[in-house]
């Protein structure tokens, strides 16, 4: 593998905790006309993006990633940020007219959440020019909607992996483009409920789904994933903790663990395991890139879980 390529977005998150949960103050009968207002407790604004928060988990696990994303004209500190991670920042495009992306991000105690997200930077199409070798392996996770369509076709024409991870997009993904991302993928990561979508917007069952892909995820939270390959399906536990903070940023803490795997060989399940271990990292922290560990500790985590050494 000689590169990995990291689509999707650059963004402030501005995350906030309610103290309460989201389904006390909802009427059944007046959801028609919602109008409500929670009163949060605490805010803080950290660095995220899908791109981001993947790019700088690889980095974490030693990797050096390339964005493939636009940023706007107040990225200056987020910049300094990833340089100081390690990340290059000279593939993130600027857009000068305008600022990067923003994820308003309030969690109740239930770890339900509700986001808003300003696209800014993000609503333009990627703006420097990309070449995929066919021993690149690209993520295209939840971004700019015409580089979710391009990017997919682009790597099937240069014979590269590419793993599709459409997330908070797909409400925004038409049929053709879900459908164009998920075949041929190596890997299609969703959550449960993000399967139901896909499964509704392309009119294809979960079976359909599977044949498409070379590997289907399906994360389950503290349930942990289920991994669906051709020759059958595994379940691989999570990595547990008794210290949830912020459930933000895990799914993409765990794609730059699978990635990791890929990096080294591994098989699906055994990525999977990685990711799980990646990921545990993410919900002990608030915000998406203030965690960190070595890879000391992240080897006695994984072998407390799985019973079996890491070599990473």
């Amino acid at each position: 593998m000689s590169r990995i390529l990291v689509s999707g977005s650059m963004a402030y998150d501005r995350i906030m905790n309610f103290g309460g949960l989201f389904k006390d103050h909802f009427l059944s009968d007046k959801l028609h006309n919602l109008n409500i207002s929670f009163q949060v407790d605490t805010m803080a604004e950290h660095f995220g993006g899908t791109a981001g928060n993947i790019a700088y988990n690889l980095a974490l696990l030693g990797e050096k990633p390339t964005i493939l994303s636009n940023a706007g004209s107040d990225f200056e500190k987020y910049r300094e940020h990833l340089e100081k991670t390690g990340i290059s920042a000279e593939p993130i495009a600027i857009i000068p007219e305008t600022f990067t992306s923003v994820a308003h991000i309030v969690t109740d105690r239930g770890d339900n959440q509700i986001a808003a997200f300003y696209m800014g930077a993000g609503e333009i199409p990627y703006k420097k020019p990309v070449e995929i070798a066919p021993r690149d392996v690209l993520i295209v996770g939840a971004g700019n909607i015409t580089d979710m369509e391009t990017l997919p076709r682009m790597a099937k024409k240069a014979g590269a992996s590419y793993l599709f991870d459409p997330g908070q997009a797909i409400p925004a993904l038409s049929q053709d483009v879900l459908r164009n991302g998920v075949e041929g993928a190596s890997v299609l990561f969703v959550n449960d409920y993000e399967l139901a979508m896909i499964s509704k917007k392309t009119e294809w069952s979960e079976a359909d789904i599977s044949k498409r892909v070379g590997t289907l995820i399906v994360t389950l939270g503290a349930e942990g994933s289920r991994v669906i390959t051709k020759e059958g399906e595994v379940r691989v536990a999570a990595v547990k903790t008794s210290e949830v903070k912020d459930p933000t940023g895990a799914g993409d803490a765990y794609r730059a663990g699978y990635i990791k795997g890929i990096a080294l060989g591994r098989q699906p399940a055994e990525c999977a395991e990685l990711a799980s271990a990646t990921a545990v990292y993410a919900v002990e922290s608030v915000g998406t890139q203030e965690h960190t560990y070595t890879l000391a500790d992240l080897k006695a985590r994984f072998e407390k879980t799985y019973g079996k050494m890491l070599e990473i």
